[in-house]
């Protein structure tokens, strides 16, 4: 059986507040994530959204997890092993951004197989705009 998992983070200012939400899907059934932060970023949401759907999952499985940030596929399917070998560094020798994050969903991610999928977000694409959706409930639910 493959899990198929829809991620997404939002962000009022970036910094701001930020929420994140995630769809998991297997068998007929679905689980919806959410959650928010007063002060974050976007990129911060959109891993956020990622590590908490895959800490979701109860032991290993098949998946393909579908986000709108080319952050989050790229980083963790080309950019993190040059990271990891340049000790944390960019290509242009800067500190990378939210590295304890990357850290975080590398571990979350490593006893799964895992299909990365770039989809284009506010495009109409249901799976999408549905974790949009949770992500901006939670943002609302924090700042009211």
């Amino acid at each position: 059986m493959i899990v198929e998992i829809w991620t997404d983070g939002a962000c009022r200012g970036n910094p701001g507040p930020g929420g994140w939400g995630a769809l998991l899907v297997a068998g007929g059934e679905e689980k919806e994530l959410a959650g928010a932060e007063l002060t974050t970023t976007n990129n911060r949401m959109e891993l956020t959204a990622v590590i908490r759907a895959l800490g979701a999952l109860k032991r290993p499985v098949n998946a393909r997890l579908y986000t709108d940030s080319e952050y989050v596929r790229r980083g963790i399917t080309e950019w993190l092993p040059a990271w990891k070998a340049r000790g944390w560094r960019t290509a242009d020798r800067k500190p990378v951004k939210n590295r304890e994050l990357w850290e975080e969903l590398e571990r979350a991610a490593q006893p799964h197989r895992i299909e990365w999928h770039w989809v284009r977000g506010h495009s109409g694409n249901p799976g999408n705009e549905r974790v949009d959706a949770l992500a901006n409930r939670a943002i609302d639910a924090l700042v009211r």
